[in-house]
């Protein structure tokens, strides 16, 4: 059940007023909110709901022992029984037939022919966030940062729609708490609410969608019939994409949650206004960020060690978090990538502090060199993240080449450019400029407020590709 749709609409047009009238009853509550967001889950495939249960029920099993158990060589052990099995069951439904046609291939080369069996496994929706998420809470149950909560608590946390489908990660130390909390539904701020929930709306339906369908889909699909300029204005073109796409439907998460009393973490702040990689890993998808660097990378050793070691452990965190994006050796290059240029900028800043050099003025002109360089690489990467194979992954790459620069380029249009333009030029804009037109929102009457949300959902209906709205797509 995807958020612009008719169907959501109706599902949290009945879950919003009944969570509000139970949430003076913590139990009914939490008992109602579970069961909305099973059925929300379970919407698409029902069976799946009885894997997130199973995943809840054995991380809070195993969180439950590391809790009670003094000795540490069997906490130890239980951390990796619960890593163990949160990773096997992540491997099993995404990466099984990746590591079978892999070893297969492997083996091809070397003269060793095998048909192992290849098992249509159907991805279920949403496992690598509630995966993220459920060992998150054992880890820091282990850590000794934060006590185990009632398997009814821990259920609403993992499978509480509004996050359960595409993030944000929310760690348990950051929602638990809040299931404590006193909501009052007069102190939501619905304003705000509503400004995520429709500024999101855009980005993902008129953005997003316009983009992949003018000019990435072709651009990628046949990278031989565009020239240079077509197929530089497509790769641009999927950077807005997907930054669209993923920050947009996370706006709404975090304006859904917020109508029902909760706050979530904020996502993205403006990564195509990086300086650096390493400043663009602070902007983009921040949970995942902050989970690759508190779970994988610090417990590596991070940079505690040599500077072999901490090339090493960069590399390992980004190959690692690009392979969770998707089973395929193409996002395994798109994260080796990041890796060694976050690698790249870590030598060069021990390099000039060993030769004392001291670091060079911050000036505008200096800021945007490498605003424009950074962009350019993290564009580079995205051509791996989005291509279905190496081959189309250089190909859409030798068509920059200079003879190809000659060609026409009748698939770049005015409306792609703005809309590329938009999608770039959006993330300068200062926050207080954004935080004083939310406000001016909230000041709003609500009558005001409903006008307004009124025309840009019109707007939306109007811009979306070929003039389809989201809230036309049934999916009864």
């Amino acid at each position: 059940m995807l958020f612009p749709t008719v169907t959501f609409a109706i599902f949290f047009i009945i879950v919003l007023p009944v969570s509000w009238l139970l949430i003076p009853k913590p139990a009914r509550w939490r008992l109602f909110m579970l069961a909305a967001s099973y059925y929300f889950y379970g919407y698409w495939n029902a069976r799946f709901v009885f894997l997130i249960a199973f995943s809840t029920v054995f991380n809070w099993t195993c969180g439950k022992l590391i809790y009670r158990t003094e000795r540490d060589v069997v906490r130890r052990g239980i951390v990796g029984v619960a890593v163990s099995g949160n990773l096997g069951l992540l491997a099993y439904f995404k990466y099984y037939d990746f590591f079978v046609s892999s070893a297969q291939n492997l083996l091809d080369k070397t003269g060793i022919h095998i048909a192992p069996e290849i098992i249509a496994i159907t991805l279920p929706v949403g496992i690598s966030f509630f995966t993220f998420q459920a060992l998150s809470y054992v880890i820091d149950i282990y850590r000794r940062t934060f006590e185990p909560v009632s398997l009814l608590e821990f259920a609403v946390y993992e499978s509480f729609f509004p996050h359960v489908v595409a993030g944000p990660i929310v760690r348990a130390a950051e929602f638990l708490p809040q299931l404590k909390e006193k909501h009052d539904p007069r102190r939501v701020d619905a304003s705000k609410a509503f400004f995520l929930i429709f500024l999101g709306l855009f980005k993902k339906v008129v953005l997003a969608n316009f983009l992949a369908t003018e000019i990435v889909d072709q651009v990628f699909a046949s990278p031989g019939r565009h020239s240079a300029l077509e197929t530089l204005v497509g790769i641009y073109g999927y950077a807005v994409q997907i930054y669209a796409d993923f920050s947009g439907y996370t706006d709404m998460a975090i304006g859904l949650a917020l109508l029902l009393g909760f706050r979530f973490p904020q996502n993205f702040d403006s990564p195509y206004a990086a300086v650096s990689i390493q400043d663009f890993w602070r902007r983009w998808h921040m949970t995942l960020s902050r989970w690759l660097r508190d779970y994988l990378y610090v417990p590596l050793g991070g940079n505690r060690g040599s500077r072999r070691a901490t090339y090493r452990n960069l590399m390992l965190t980004m190959v690692l978090g690009g392979l969770w994006h998707g089973a395929a050796w193409t996002f395994v290059v798109w994260g080796g990538i990041h890796g060694g240029f976050l690698s790249l900028e870590h030598w060069r800043r021990e390099r000039r502090q060993e030769l004392g050099l001291p670091e060079p003025a911050d000036t505008g002109w200096r800021r945007a060199g490498r605003r424009f360089v950074t962009f350019q690489i993290v564009c580079f990467a995205w051509v791996f993240f989005r291509a279905e194979s190496f081959g189309n992954a250089w190909e859409v790459l030798g068509r920059l080449l200079p003879w190809h620069w000659f060609e026409g380029a009748p698939a770049v249009k005015l409306s792609i450019i703005l809309a590329i333009a938009l999608g770039i030029g959006w993330q300068y804009i200062p926050k207080d400029v954004m935080s004083r037109a939310m406000a001016a929102f909230s000041r709003m009457s609500p009558v005001a407020q409903g006008v307004a949300l009124g025309f840009f959902l019109l707007m939306t209906n109007t811009l979306g590709p070929r003039g389809v709205a989201p809230f036309i797509y049934f999916r009864f």
